[in-house]
C-alpha cells in the first residue's frame, strides 16, 4: 500500500507542470497583491544623507536630508497569447483593440505568419508541422498603477519618485509587430548567435533561454519559463534608450522636490537592476530574478505555475535611491550601498 501510495505522489508531482488555472486579473487585484507583497520586496531602510546649500538674503547654510532606498513596483508586464488579449482586464478593454488594428493595418501583410498566431505555432506557412517547444507570446510593459500614487506620498522624503506613469503602455509587442515576430535586426546581435551570452540561468551548468533575440519565439518546453523569457526580453527593451523597436523607453531621473538615484537597465540574473513578483496565474508575495536552478526538482519551476490559456503577469519591482531637496544639491554620504 505505501509502495502505490509513493508512486502515486511521484506520478501526481510529475503531471503538477500541466495542471494550471486559467483567468484575468483587474487592477484592484494587481494593487492588492503589490500590497501584500511590499514587506518582502521594497526593502525599504536608510542608507545616507544628502547635503544641500540653502541661501537666502541674510546668507546661507548647509542643510541636510536622510537618504533612503527602496525597490518599487515599476512596471505590469503580461505575456499572453492572443493578441489583444492582455490578461490584465483594464488594460486589454483600452488597448486591446488598438493593438489588433495597428498590427493588422500597418504590418499584416508584410509577415509571412498570421498576424493574430500565438501559442505552439512555427514560423512559415500551413504546411509546416508545429515544434512542441517553439513557442510564440504577445507581450506588454505597462505603468504600475501605484507609480503616479508613489510620486504622490514621495513628497515626505521616505519614498522615491517613479519613473514610470500609470497605466502608460511602455511597450506593446502589437505596435512592435515586425521585430516582435520577425527577429529584425536582432538575429544579427553577438547575444542572438553566440551562446552563453546574456542567458537567464547559469550557463552552461543550467539555462532557461538566452534574452536575445528580443522577440515573441522562444524555444523552451515549460510554457511558464517561456513567458518569463518574454517578460525579460520586454523588460530589457522598455529599460533602455535607443532600441530598434517601436517604444517608449523608462526613463527620468531627479524631479521636482527629490533628487533621484533611479535604477538602471534590466539585466538579467541581477536583482540590483530589477525583480520579478508573479500575479497571475499564482500570485506570490515573493519578489525574485528568473533563472531558478531546478534541475533537482521533480516538478521543476513551472509546477503550480502553469496557466491553461498561457496568460502570466507580473509585476516588475526596481531599485531605488532618493533624498528630499532642501536647496541646492552639494554631496551625498552613504553608508551602505543601495541595493545591498
Amino acid at each position: 500500500m505505501k509502495k502505490c501510495l509513493r508512486y502515486g505522489a511521484l506520478i501526481l508531482l510529475l503531471w503538477m507542470p500541466l495542471i494550471g488555472n486559467t483567468g484575468t486579473i483587474t487592477t484592484p487585484q494587481v494593487i492588492a497583491q503589490t500590497t501584500s507583497a511590499a514587506l518582502s520586496c521594497m526593502r525599504w531602510m536608510p542608507v545616507g544623507i544628502c547635503f544641500w546649500l540653502r541661501c537666502s538674503l541674510f546668507g546661507c547654510s548647509v542643510e541636510t536630508s536622510l537618504k533612503v532606498g527602496h525597490y518599487q513596483p515599476d512596471a505590469v508586464v503580461s505575456s499572453y497569447n492572443e493578441l489583444g488579449g492582455n490578461p490584465w482586464v483594464e488594460i486589454r478593454s483600452t488597448l486591446g483593440v488598438a493593438q489588433q488594428s495597428a498590427a493588422n493595418g500597418l504590418l499584416g501583410s508584410l509577415l509571412p505568419v498570421p498576424i493574430d498566431s500565438a501559442g505552439n505555432r512555427t514560423e512559415g506557412g500551413q504546411g509546416n508541422k508545429d515544434h512542441r517547444n517553439l513557442v510564440f507570446r504577445e507581450t506588454d510593459v505597462i505603468g504600475h498603477p501605484v507609480s503616479s500614487l508613489s510620486n504622490i506620498v514621495a513628497s515626505t522624503g521616505y519614498l522615491c519618485n517613479s519613473q514610470t506613469t500609470s497605466f502608460f503602455p511602455y511597450f506593446l509587442s502589437g505596435l512592435d509587430a515586425l521585430s516582435w515576430r520577425m527577429e529584425i535586426p536582432e538575429m544579427f546581435y553577438p547575444a542572438s548567435l553566440i551562446p552563453g551570452l546574456r542567458e537567464i540561468g547559469t550557463w552552461p551548468l543550467q539555462t532557461w533561454g538566452g534574452v536575445y533575440p528580443r522577440t515573441g519565439w522562444t524555444t523552451q518546453s515549460e510554457e511558464p519559463k517561456a513567458a518569463a523569457i518574454n517578460a525579460q526580453r520586454a523588460g530589457d527593451i522598455a529599460t533602455r534608450t535607443g532600441q530598434p523597436h517601436i517604444y517608449v523607453p523608462i526613463t527620468g531621473g531627479s524631479s521636482s522636490g527629490q533628487r533621484v538615484w533611479p535604477p538602471g537597465p534590466l539585466v538579467e540574473d541581477d536583482p540590483a537592476t530589477g525583480e520579478w513578483q508573479m500575479l497571475l496565474p499564482k500570485s506570490e508575495a515573493t519578489c525574485k530574478v528568473f533563472g531558478t536552478n531546478d534541475l533537482a526538482s521533480l516538478s521543476g519551476w513551472g509546477s503550480g505555475r502553469v496557466d491553461a490559456q498561457g496568460d502570466y503577469v507580473w509585476n516588475l519591482w526596481r531599485p531605488y535611491s532618493c533624498c528630499q531637496d532642501r536647496g541646492i544639491f552639494l554631496f551625498n554620504v552613504d553608508w551602505i550601498n543601495y541595493p545591498p
